[in-house]
């Protein structure tokens, strides 16, 4: 049977032949206009002469909450002014990759100023480990109030490396649920196996390499995967995880993390109650010089697969959804996140809004030159990031106009 084409473009008036080809022209016009809108972005500096911040939260008055990871706590005014050290700190044990780290307002902080930060905590002779500590923001903001560990990573070892530390607030019916957007009085915290621990991410008898589930107060919450197993620690949500620097809710209330391989293999991972994560099992990453991890397995039986792994590593930092419209609706439901190595800030389109793997990945920033720690979308809707320096930055994306 000859081939017969659907449409036969050759016997079409000179007319419909120039209308049709208009059309495709301005459909492309169009939707590079659309993408060049949605991609054009001018970072603006809000402030700087931050010693290696490392996490920025929002205050209801517009102001900014920003962590130094030498052990400072400051206000930075909208302004860009860096405001003096908050008082009120537990001891510190900064050095390495330690310090003061991840810091997170309470979801009612309008009415109770209560914030929670994650820190490298000092222990007998040179141990230490990440320690998570709740407390109250004196009216002025210049003090903190009432400060009390509510979770201390247990053992603690003598290292300056790997110490986790991003603090996510969960809401209303758990994780991996639909929810009501309301806090649910329970928090994650993102535990590394603080390097020369490997085989601990795989122990239920410590802390190292887990992602932990506890209430505000402490407590562990009834319905913890691992509360009545015998020799496990009731706060492990997760395990088998290596230096977690991200972690976020999307708004269907799913937990999203990524963590650092070694060289290759950082991945991004949604921790389910119980799930063992393989490291150091099973890893895309190999030992730093070259070499297989273990037997160099990449799956086994009864561990989770990642969503998605970066071969080279990026080492990434920070993670946020966007919900806001302010950059177009092509970013809307995107992922973005930091990357310390390559020092550019990855927006990354989903196969579905907030869910699904990931489609394709934009280098934004680059041209700055800096290692992004973190990555947050503010009240306004916009995108905030902090870089990583002696003279680090407080940055806004401002959409193009």
């Amino acid at each position: 049977m000859p081939f017969e084409p659907v449409i036969d473009i050759i016997k079409w008036p000179v007319a419909q032949w120039i209308r049709v080809q208009a059309a495709i022209v301005l459909i492309v016009l169009s939707s590079l206009l659309q993408a060049a809108v949605a991609q054009g972005v001018r970072p603006e500096t809000l402030a700087s002469g931050l010693q290696n911040p490392w996490a920025v939260a929002f205050l209801p008055d517009g102001r900014f909450l920003v962590s130094e990871r030498a052990g400072r706590l400051r206000v930075v005014e909208p302004g860009g002014k860096v405001g003096p050290a908050v008082q009120g700190l537990p001891e510190v044990a900064s050095g390495g990759q330690g310090g003061l780290l991840d810091v997170l307002l309470d979801a009612d902080f309008a009415n109770n100023q209560v914030l929670y930060f994650c820190f490298s905590e000092p222990g007998a002779g040179q141990t230490n480990s990440t320690a998570l500590a709740r407390a109250t923001l004196s009216a002025d903001l210049t003090r903190l109030g009432d400060v009390k560990v509510i979770f201390s990573q247990k053992p603690k070892f003598a290292s300056s490396l790997h110490f986790g530390c991003r603090i996510v607030e969960s809401r209303a019916r758990g994780l991996n649920a639909k929810v009501d957007g309301k806090a649910d009085g329970k928090l994650f915290l993102m535990l590394g196996e603080r390097f020369s621990r490997a085989m601990d991410a795989q122990l239920l008898g410590n802390h190292h390499g887990k992602t932990v589930r506890i209430n505000k107060d402490g407590s562990v919450p009834p319905d913890n995967p691992f509360l009545n197993r015998a020799g496990a620690l009731p706060e492990i949500w997760s395990y088998g995880h290596r230096n977690p620097q991200g972690a976020t809710l999307a708004p269907d209330g799913t937990l999203w993390m990524h963590e650092h391989g070694p060289q290759g293999g950082d991945e991004i991972n949604l921790p389910r109650a119980g799930g063992n994560y393989g490291w150091p099992v099973i890893t895309y990453g190999e030992n730093y010089g070259g070499g297989k991890i273990g037997d160099g397995l990449t799956a086994q039986a009864g561990m989770e697969q990642p969503l998605h792994h970066w071969t080279p590593s990026i080492a990434p930092s920070g993670m946020a959804f966007l919900t806001s419209d302010r950059y177009g609706k092509a970013w809307q439901g995107n992922l973005f996140v930091g990357s310390l190595k390559f020092a550019y800030l990855n927006r990354m389109e989903l196969s579905a809004p907030y869910s699904g793997t990931v489609l394709r990945e934009t280098k934004l920033l680059g041209e700055m030159g800096e290692r992004i720690r973190d990555v947050r979308q503010g009240p306004d809707g916009l995108l905030y990031v902090l870089t990583d320096s002696s003279n680090g930055k407080l940055i806004r994306l401002v959409p193009a106009p």
